[in-house]
């Protein structure tokens, strides 16, 4: 099974780390592996084969290759600081130990990036790994490495190589990790060594899940079967810029400087900025441009056959498995910094938490590198978190700066319908050849498979072609009578920044070393893929932002948000936005800066479009309401102040819906009950609270109601029926068939996610009572709706026969994290091995705060559940002022191997909302050692 990292609520949960002792676990560990024995998976897993891939911790080992010693000092909870004398040494190191840790996490990711999952998981993966030589992120980040990067960097990532591959050395499957023994069971797998490109190609990986709009050009596209063009506008709104406040506050672009430039001291900018500016490498349309017109020959008036294969599609992205997010859905982050005018160091503060899909072990690993002395031989003292994989650190702090990053959510994809000809594609009327290659996939226990791969103009690969159906379908399909006039039909061909060669790995180690604003800024412009927010702190006091990234530029009228023409030119992307151009703040006058996957400027000050969807804005704003409610008056914020922010549970929707919900007659006692759990609420979603449950409920009943069954079926969702009778029910026989027939409807309907999108869909017409969204068709026990409050009655009464069924009929007992639970999964085995195996490997359930769009994001999906999908995949708070004074935490813990010690032993401190000591001067760190192993050459 593929990496996917979204928890299910169907898994059995398994014990939580450390509350028993590693005897205890080894013990656990014998029983069920006799149990596996018996089910007829064969072989004996003795306790010597479970503590065979522990790493080594303490004393010596000799390392061929290191020029000088290097010491490997671990904390109590497992976390590895590295010392060394030289850059090359340090890297090795940090290859070694992340292999001793997480090696089997590390194999994993890179057979999905190069799409090689089958020759680790069989047949089962083929499709998967047709879908990603398709996207071939390895022959990328092959280019990359010969062609792009620095020779420094080729330098590190060989010296990673070697440190991994030293660990490999003479080790089988089974001492490396205890997934390994479970594969060797049905196939003769054996790790190969690694190599730069390894490393290279996971950044591929990341800015797949980090991709930006592709689903929504998907989805515009495919409402049009049923919407019209108010109703589409109507579920994607403009962004409220007078209500939720973007990024950068201070600056606009210049025409003719053609730059981004921040406003002076008095809040003046130094030249008006221009609507018509153009790029050094193509034009850009002007803010506010709608590309509907424009495109209205492509997907908006796409026939039945073509919305097929895009629906299609939708499936078929789904499938494709996850590095770090959940598919482009969900994907958001915080970040910010306040200045020391706001504090009471007197220095900034920083803090960041990206909300990724909750993984196990978790995508990040922490530790620290630094140099013995740091110098031109050896430069880099840094801490923080990083990918298991990957060297370097890509959040967090060295000696002298602090940055964070959230997701910015530009517009790097576009999707383009390509006209076919025989065996070719139409271009401004000519036929011109695909460029094609043929990738031959091998198969664990099986035949190997060929494939052939065709990309159109620029490089851009014909997804459609990984689907015999969707092949079928693009046979049929037809635009409108303004679309070339062939007979081959259609395909979707994918354009996307990340399948460009780039230099990302150069800003890592760039951003690693930087001592000072413009040195971070010049690192942060190598930084092409995943575009990300990036922000600023110093211990000089200096706070900052910049927008990075490789965004490109589209023809007049074009704004990337439905799929285009690929048969005329004129659609083609211009080119890229200057760096220059590039927004970002330094120091600005409010002293803080926050990123929340909102808007990063104004539109109205920059004239290039980033993109058409951000988020909404709904938990920057909380948080900017947070911060100005601390400083008001001269208050000052502390560590734990910022900590306080990452927890904050307010629900902004109940905040808009809950009175108008208490206004409402309702006749049904039981009903009535409920309702009367929301009086007096806070709108605080505590896992105790039983008003955040039903209010929770009720939300997803509206959303069900009021828009379920408008969208086009191939929106449709055929989910599992998750209402079911209640076992214990007392109640008429009325009630008990409305809780059946509620778990009908759930099967039969769309359901929208839940996000914040929605969030503002449902403000901007909830004052309006008679709006046509609010009306809902009769069923046998409910009539038809036609006004809101005849809609949010009937949501009342079903989130209250939902819980009735989830969680029974004494309301007393109703809770929020009874319904809204994490469940930690392991990646592979964990998700789709035999159940004895997911019960050794899984860990969970724990009880969750917060909710969808809070600033404590523990995200789930409308559409299946409350169980939380995404989560804050880390926290830290940087204190400028005294970095040995700096918090984090990690959501499971430093060791990918399932009975370590160190496996979750974060995670029940996550849960609580707590944070670790972070420890960085070297005394801070002798304080903290338990384990010391010295690498000697």
């Amino acid at each position: 099974m593929p990496p996917n990292t979204t928890a299910s609520s169907g898994q059995k949960p398994g014990k939580s780390g450390r509350k028993k002792g590693r005897r205890a676990r080894l013990l656990v560990i014998v029983l069920v592996v006799a149990l596996v024995g018996g089910f007829g998976y064969g072989g004996y897993w003795s306790v010597s084969t479970v503590r065979a891939s522990f790493p080594q911790t303490k004393g010596t080992i000799t390392l061929e290759g290191l020029s000088g010693p290097v010491d490997v000092k671990r904390d109590g909870y497992g976390i590895p600081q590295i010392y060394a004398s030289s850059d090359e040494d340090l890297f090795m190191a940090q290859g070694y130990v992340q292999a001793q840790d997480r090696f089997y996490e590390m194999d994993v990711r890179r057979h999905m990036t190069s799409g090689r999952l089958s020759e680790m998981f069989g047949k089962s993966q083929v499709k998967n790994d047709e879908f990603l030589r398709t996207l071939g992120w390895d022959r990328v980040a092959q280019k990359e490495y010969d062609t792009k990067l620095s020779a420094s960097t080729k330098e590190y990532l060989q010296a990673y190589a070697k440190g991994v591959n030293a660990y490999l050395k003479g080790k089988d499957g089974k001492e490396i990790s205890l997934e390994y023994a479970a594969l060797g069971l049905t196939n003769d797998y054996q790790p190969q060594p690694w190599t730069p490109v390894d490393s290279v190609s996971w950044l591929k990986a990341m800015a797949w899940d980090l991709r930006g709009n592709m689903q929504d050009e998907i989805d515009r596209s495919l409402m049009t079967s049923r919407l019209g063009p108010k109703q589409i506008a109507d579920l994607y709104p403009e962004y409220p810029y007078g209500r939720n406040k973007p990024i950068v506050q201070e600056g606009e672009y210049n025409a003719l400087t053609k730059a981004f430039e921040q406003t002076d001291s008095t809040g003046t900018a130094a030249t008006a900025g221009s609507k018509g500016a153009t790029g050094t490498t193509g034009s850009q349309s002007t803010p506010g441009t709608s590309s509907s017109t424009s495109t209205s020959t492509s997907a908006s008036s796409a026939s039945p056959s073509l919305r097929s294969q895009l629906a299609g599609l939708t499936n078929l992205l789904a499938d494709v498995p996850t590095a770090v997010g959940v598919n482009g859905h969900g994907i958001g982050s915080n970040s910010w910094v306040v200045a020391g005018s706001h504090t009471i160091t007197g220095k900034p503060l920083l803090a960041n938490d990206p909300h990724l899909s909750a993984s196990l072990p978790s995508v990040w690993y922490q530790m620290g590198l630094h140099c013995t002395t740091v110098s031109s031989k050896c430069g880099y003292d840094v801490t923080g978190y990083t990918f298991a994989g990957m060297p370097g650190v890509i959040i967090g702090h060295n000696q002298n700066i602090s940055w964070g990053m959230t997701n910015s959510g530009v517009d790097v994809t576009d999707l383009y319908l390509e006209k076919l000809s025989g065996d070719g594609y139409l271009r401004d009327g000519k036929v011109v050849p695909f460029t094609t290659r043929t990738e031959t996939i091998k198969v664990a226990g099986g035949d190997s498979k060929k494939i052939v791969v065709r990309e159109a103009n620029n490089d851009m690969p014909l997804l459609s072609d990984r689907d015999d159906e969707l092949v079928n379908v693009g046979k049929k399909a037809t635009v409108d009578t303004l679309a070339p006039d062939r007979a081959d039909g259609y395909g979707v061909a994918l354009r996307w920044t990340a399948l460009d060669p780039g230099n990302t790995m150069d800003a890592v180690f760039a951003i690693d070393k930087a001592s000072n604003w413009s040195e971070f800024r010049q690192a942060a412009r190598s930084f092409d893929v995943p575009s990300q927010n990036l922000i600023y702190a110093d211990t000089q006091g200096n706070i900052g932002y910049q927008l990075p990234g490789k965004i490109p530029t589209r023809a007049q009228g074009d704004d990337g948000s439905i799929p285009a023409p690929g048969w005329d030119s004129k659609y083609d992307w211009t080119g890229y936005i200057p760096k220059a151009a590039l927004p970002y703040e330094f120091n600005p006058k409010r002293g803080y800066i926050v990123t929340a996957n909102q808007a990063v400027i104004d539109k109205s000050k920059y004239p290039y479009t980033l993109t058409t969807d951000w988020g909404y804005g709904s938990r920057s704003q909380r948080i900017t309401d947070l911060i100005e409610s601390k400083i008001k008056g001269g208050g000052k914020i502390s560590t734990d102040d910022m900590r306080q922010m990452q927890l904050d549970n307010s629900s902004e929707i109940a905040k808009l819906l809950v009175p108008k919900l208490l206004k409402i007659d309702v006749s049904d006692k039981h009903v009535r009950a409920a309702q009367k759990l929301l009086e007096g609420w806070d709108y605080t979603q505590d896992s105790d609270s039983a008003a955040a449950a039903y209010f929770n409920a009720v939300w997803r009943n509206i959303l069900k109601l009021a828009f379920g069954n408008k969208l086009p079926k191939e929106l449709r969702v055929k989910g599992q029926c998750l209402w079911v009778e209640p076992a214990d029910s007392t109640g008429p026989a009325d009630e008990d068939r409305k809780v059946r027939e509620c778990g009908q409807r759930e099967a039969d309907q769309a359901q929208p996610d839940g996000g914040d999108r929605w969030f503002e869909v449902v403000r901007n017409i909830v004052d309006d009572e008679k709006n046509d969204w609010w009306q809902s068709p009769a069923t046998r026990t409910d009539p038809a709706t036609t006004t809101r409050d005849e809609l949010f009655g009937r949501a009342m009464k079903d989130a209250t026969w939902e819980l009735v069924a989830k969680l029974g009929k004494d309301m007393d007992t109703w809770s929020w994290g009874r319904l809204h639970r994490l469940f930690l999964r392991n990646q592979t085995l964990g998700t789709d091995g035999p159940g004895i195996l997911q019960y050794m490997l899984n860990r969970g359930p724990w009880k969750l705060d917060g909710g969808e769009a809070t600033v404590n994001a523990t995200g789930w999906n409308a559409a299946g559940g409350y169980n939380a999908l995404w989560v804050p995949s880390m926290r830290m708070v940087v204190n400028l002022a005294d970095l040995d004074k700096s918090k984090w935490i990690n959501l499971s813990g430093a060791s990918g191997h399932a009975y370590s010690a160190h496996y979750t032993d974060q995670t029940e401190k996550w849960v609580k909302g707590e944070l670790l000591p972070w420890d960085f001067s070297k005394d801070a760190v002798d304080k903290s050692t338990t384990d010391t192993l010295v690498l000697k050459p």
